[in-house]
């Protein structure tokens, strides 16, 4: 039976929420995809409410076996974060198991989930694929967009900023809110995504020319990578393998060096280091008419990404000296969200109508029923 109800007033305060798995450090794909984008917004001044999930409980869904993978690397992402600039004073930083009210919200979304819808899904295809589960998938990790919905509509936010492969995340968030919203009226938000500004950005490739960084895959670049590291790394990066002679014409579509050196360097970095090219559309017509090896292309990004890593690394160091800190930091971030989380939860209810001890109209109905 479909309820009627007059529309609410909800709030429309200008909220952030998104976050990242804890199942290893974060790497440069993270940084450029979100990580990047939600300090400058932090500091913007734009948003109300800015809520940084490290999401454990979702981590869980493929890790059941492992819970002290996801344990170890809480402190990590924690860590990565304060490096990059995210500031507890700004942005409020917690755990998703902390925050218990996200489990039933997500329980009372699944009804409004149909299976085939799920399976739909391209980024839940792409995830099961990658990691080989095919009929053995967990329950929990097949229903995980219905829990990231539950992340998203508890804090009501309003923009999501995350990479290119979370938009059909937040189609099925939208879905969800809609449908809750048409039977039991006006409570939740829709959300809107924010994808990263720089088209290279969307989604960066491995440095072995995979479509995706991956920690299990070997090719990622941590944003904790020592300089030394860093230069290894980049001296194996994939080019393009047509380019044998320095005099040979090169490719930069395809070509890895070229798509971080969209993703990462200005013109100001040529002045610095490269003071023969006024801008990457020079260095890249190079290229391709011949006459620049890779080398020297590889020897430029490097120092690109030891100016954007560099402090970041040094900012790290500084945390990890006082470890009770930043778990203090998440401790009290927790509260918060819960507090936030609590508040929504009771309205679903509410809406729901199964707040059976707190709708003293409900009661009083009940009384009149079988006087």
């Amino acid at each position: 039976m479909l309820y009627l109800h007059a529309r609410k007033k909800i709030d429309m305060s200008k909220i952030i929420l998104t976050g990242d798995r804890p199942t290893g450090k974060l790497h440069i794909g993270h940084y450029v995809g979100s990580l990047r984008r939600r300090v400058e917004l932090q500091n913007s001044g734009e948003f109300d409410k800015i809520f940084i999930m490290i999401a454990d409980a979702q981590a869980l869904t493929d890790n059941a076996d492992n819970p002290e993978k996801v344990r170890q690397n809480i402190i990590e992402v924690a860590l990565d974060y304060l490096a990059c600039g995210l500031d507890p004073a700004k942005s409020t930083l917690f755990i998703q198991s902390q925050v218990p009210e996200l489990t039933e919200l997500a329980f009372y979304y699944m009804n409004l989930v149909t299976v085939s819808r799920l399976q739909r899904n391209p980024t839940v295809k792409t995830e099961i694929q990658m990691r080989n589960f095919e009929t053995s998938i967990p329950v929990g990790f097949f229903t995980y967009p219905i829990s990231q919905a539950a992340d998203i509509t508890a804090f009501k936010a309003t923009t999501v900023p995350v990479g290119e492969d979370q938009a059909p995340m937040i189609e099925q968030t939208n879905e969800i809110v809609r449908r809750f919203n048409g039977i039991y009226g006006e409570t939740l938000v829709e959300p809107k995504i924010l994808l990263p500004q720089n088209a290279a950005c969307l989604r960066l490739p491995g440095i072995d020319g995979k479509a995706k960084m991956s920690k299990s895959l070997g090719n990622c670049i941590y944003l904790s990578e020592e300089a030394t590291e860093l230069a290894k790394k980049v001296k194996v990066m994939y080019t393009d393998p047509g380019h044998l002679r320095v005099e040979d014409p090169g490719k930069v579509e395809g070509n890895v060096v070229f798509t971080y050196l969209d993703a990462f360097c200005t013109d100001e970095h040529f002045k610095s280091y490269w003071p023969d090219y006024a801008n990457l559309d020079e260095l890249k017509a190079h290229y391709r008419r011949g006459g620049l090896g890779d080398v020297k292309c590889k020897k430029f990004l490097t120092a690109v990404l030891e100016e954007v890593l560099g402090p970041i690394r040094a900012r790290r160091k500084e945390f990890e000296k006082d470890i009770p800190y930043v778990y203090n930091v998440l401790r009290e971030g927790s509260l918060k969200a819960r507090e936030v989380a609590a508040q929504t939860l009771n309205e679903v209810r509410a809406a729901m109508k199964i707040d059976y001890f707190d709708n003293q109209d409900w009661i009083n109905e009940q009384v009149a029923k079988f006087q």
